[in-house]
């Protein structure tokens, strides 16, 4: 039951993939998934997935794992280059949904299908070059070498806010280096997760390898992250959440979380302005600001804080909002009713703090009247005790914070608890020299948005931003999903 209507709504009902079928969850309940640009559109009914059905999953990939770590390389590669090519000849379709369901642009949901695609096609190849190496050693009848090994059973917990290429940077390498993986991605976008598990399953993936589990973290979450067979779990979403996590799993358990970030761009004095707004704009407010690298803080030195900050309030003068399906608009809606909640509440804390110069409004007539729409907000006058500038918001909210000078624009850039991506414009070798040494971030730019990063390179954060241990994407992203065995051989 990947998708069957329900005959009295007409609304799709998707089931549970667990030891290479579909199937309703073990207690039968359900839970709705909606638009957020018009919250009548129901996109879809998915398994209120319980403990049950956890323990399940988990069980399916264990029985799974011997025979998957056994398969040649290069079939596991071959199932992967399927599953890419499913998920492209697709992806017009998929994109539409993934826009009903999380409310991002059909354009950007369109790229994030083919940058999965892309991110499965990486791990196909690179993973076939991951090899151990040989020790040199004083007994010439002695050989020593390192072989790398899949670690087992491996939980995916990814975030709604890229829920097709966050799981895919995820299970992608698991795959290829011979784990097994149950996938539990957001409850508040579950489609566009779902379809990428499909994807495998059209490609041939042997039963039990991949495994689906929709539902709250609070009622399928301990069955498949504490549960003994369970080897690794790879999680991105809250510093909060995924502290709980690592707290609660054995010392044997090896854990990646990629949490929180509270950004900034720093523009200095010789900063091109048109330049500086643009990557604000594209940093802060793409995804309706909901990205964990999105930019939240504009730290400005004097000399062209008036200048930058009229050029800003220009270009969000003219920002579109609306449904992510028209063509044209800049941002789309809040993901769900508590991501509104809680960006319109910070709001409220930044008119009381700081001075509000543009934006911050709920829009409710007409086309917005049934969707979460917040026009873009920037502040002034912000300073570093202020909750809008110390806690992540996660919404279309810019902080504009003056800096005496470059110094003072990196004490006050790391003067955070988190440390996820930081950028700067400027035109100054030796500032875009030093940027990179003094900042604390897994991810520096120089004139590049805080945003975005390629499938071939490492990501990840510092600080509580990241369990500092293994990174995601590129040829590093194999490393979380592996263990050396050293082995000393007479000749």
């Amino acid at each position: 039951m990947a998708a069957v209507p329900s005959a009295s709504e007409r609304i799709p009902v998707f089931g549970n993939y667990i030891d290479g079928a579909w199937a309703e969850g073990s207690s039968g309940a359900t839970f709705d998934n909606v638009n957020p640009a018009d919250t009548r559109d129901i996109v879809g009914r998915f398994q209120a997935s319980g403990a049950e059905d956890g323990r399940r999953a988990v069980a399916a990939a264990a029985a799974a794992f011997d025979g998957w770590r056994a398969m040649p390389p290069g079939k596991r590669a071959a199932i992967l280059v399927q599953a890419a090519a499913y998920l492209e000849a697709n992806a017009a379709r998929f994109a539409e949904e993934l826009t009903r369901e999380e409310g991002k642009s059909l354009g950007l949901a369109k790229d994030e299908f083919l940058r999965s695609a892309q991110t499965l096609r990486f791990y196909a190849v690179e993973a076939q070059t991951l090899g151990g190496e040989t020790y040199p050693n004083d007994d010439p009848a002695m050989l020593v070498y390192g072989q790398r090994e899949p670690l087992g059973v491996v939980t995916v917990i990814s975030p709604w806010n890229f829920p097709v290429s966050i799981p895919a940077r995820k299970i992608a390498p698991a795959l290829a280096t011979g784990n097994t993986v149950v996938f539990k991605p957001s409850s508040d976008a579950p489609l566009s997760g779902l379809r990428l598990v499909e994807a495998f399953v059209e490609a041939g993936i042997p039963k039990g390898v991949l495994n689906l589990v929709t539902g709250g973290a609070g009622q399928v979450g301990p069955a498949i992250v504490e549960a003994p067979e369970v080897r690794a779990i790879s999680f991105t979403g809250s510093t909060a959440a995924g502290r709980q996590i690592h707290k609660s799993v054995d010392i044997t358990t090896r854990t990646q979380m990629e949490l929180g970030g509270k950004n900034p761009l720093i523009v200095m004095e010789d900063a091109d302005l048109d330049l500086a707004v643009d990557l604000t704009v594209k940093g802060g407010f793409s995804l309706s600001g909901q990205a964990c690298t999105g930019t939240s803080r504009v730290l400005v030195v004097p000399q062209v804080r008036a200048a930058y900050t009229e050029k800003l309030l220009a270009r969000v003068r003219g920002l579109k909002v609306g449904s992510g399906m028209t063509p044209g608009m800049d941002l789309g809606p809040l993901a769900t009713r508590k991501q509104l909640e809680t960006v319109l509440s910070y709001i409220e804390i930044g008119k009381a703090e700081a001075r509000l110069l543009i934006g911050g409004e709920r829009l409710t007539d007409g086309d917005f009247a049934h969707g979460y729409y917040v026009a873009p907000a920037v502040f002034a006058d912000v300073t570093q005790d202020m909750r809008i500038a110390r806690e992540e918001i996660f919404g279309p909210v810019i902080a504009i914070i003056e800096a005496a000078d470059y110094a003072d624009a990196i004490a006050k850039a790391n003067d955070t608890e988190y440390g996820l991506a930081a950028a700067i414009v400027t035109r100054n070798p030796v500032y875009m020299h030093r940027f990179p040494l003094d900042i604390q971030a897994g991810t520096v730019k120089i004139n590049r948005t805080t945003t975005g990063n390629l499938v071939n390179a490492p990501f990840g954060g510092v600080k509580q931003s990241s369990t500092s241990t293994f990174r995601e994407s590129g040829r590093a992203g194999l490393e979380f999903y592996t263990q050396i065995k050293t082995v000393y051989r007479g000749v």
